[in-house]
């Protein structure tokens, strides 16, 4: 019992490492563009919403719908301005830009609210818990997971079945041709980035009522995301979330056994799928 209540809690945890991977997963499908800031971005919207919480007495779930279009202008103007002008064949001018991103993220937090680590009030929900069968969960990690697919669900239906998704694909297949075809693939990538920004805030959301966060915390976050996106195949949403739900059981699994291993046991899992299928579990068939 005590073994199915630990694999249950990592599959949960799975479902927030889903979504923290989601938005990098969209935006490397779309463009092949490796955000480094990406954690700080999770970080950077967990604050808005904090502050939107606490300095307006907001609810954390209108906070986020407020949040989340903010977000979606920010990735919008951010790919426009900056990301648009050093995509290209070499990949090393976006992670040079991404990384500086980073960087100047984390000290703004820093600046702004301190080294202090904070945390989104939700008491309606941080002690709530449902059973599921012989097993006891909390309710904020069924809805982090359900939120997960939901949010998965959503994208692969805007993808695969509205006028935009078919841009997204087309300007992901070949930006050349789909620019040959009327589709701008700059306001692709634009429209594409400020949607990361928008899972990005939902996966703030459960980032900061489910733990204490700070302005440092970002660059892990970005590893777990990583993780789950490569475990899951690039560019695959669906693997993503398998991706994460392998990293939540092993590290539940290791923190069971030794509460030192949890996050190393994460990592092992990692390194092990990468010897198993180097592609990732679910490849995309172009890559």
């Amino acid at each position: 019992m005590i073994w199915l209540d630990t694999i249950v809690q990592g599959i949960l945890l799975g479902g927030l490492y889903a979504l923290f991977a989601t938005g990098l997963s969209l935006v490397f499908g779309i463009m092949r563009l490796v955000n480094l800031a990406h954690g700080d971005m999770i970080v950077l919207a967990a604050y808005l919403i904090l502050v939107l919480v606490t300095g307006l007495g907001l609810s954390p779930w209108l906070a986020v719908l407020i949040a989340a279009p903010l977000m979606f202008v920010l990735g919008w103007l951010l790919q426009r301005v900056v990301l648009n002008r050093v995509l290209g064949p070499d990949i090393l001018p976006p992670l040079l830009v991404t990384f500086g991103l980073s960087i100047a993220i984390q000290n703004a937090l820093l600046e702004g609210f301190s080294a202090d680590s904070r945390r989104i009030p939700n008491p309606d929900l941080e002690g709530a818990s449902v059973a599921l069968g012989p097993v006891t969960v909390g309710v904020m990690p069924v809805l982090t997971f359900a939120s997960a697919v939901l949010v998965i669900v959503i994208l692969n239906r805007v993808i695969y079945g509205t006028p935009l998704g078919r841009s997204f694909r087309a300007t992901s297949d070949d930006p050349v041709t789909a620019g040959l075809m009327g589709i701008e693939p700059m306001k692709v990538f634009a429209v594409a980035t400020g949607l990361a920004m928008m899972v990005v805030t939902v996966a703030a959301l459960y980032l900061g009522t489910r733990a204490n966060f700070d302005p440092a915390i970002g660059p892990a976050r970005l590893i777990y995301a990583f993780q789950a996106v490569i475990i899951g195949g690039l560019g695959s949403l669906w693997g993503t979330l398998a991706g994460g739900v392998i990293i939540g059981v092993a590290q539940t699994l290791g923190a069971a056994v030794n509460p030192e291993w949890q996050i190393l046991a994460g990592h092992l899992a990692f390194l092990l799928v990468l010897l198993v299928r180097p592609r990732g579990l679910f490849p995309r068939a172009r890559d």
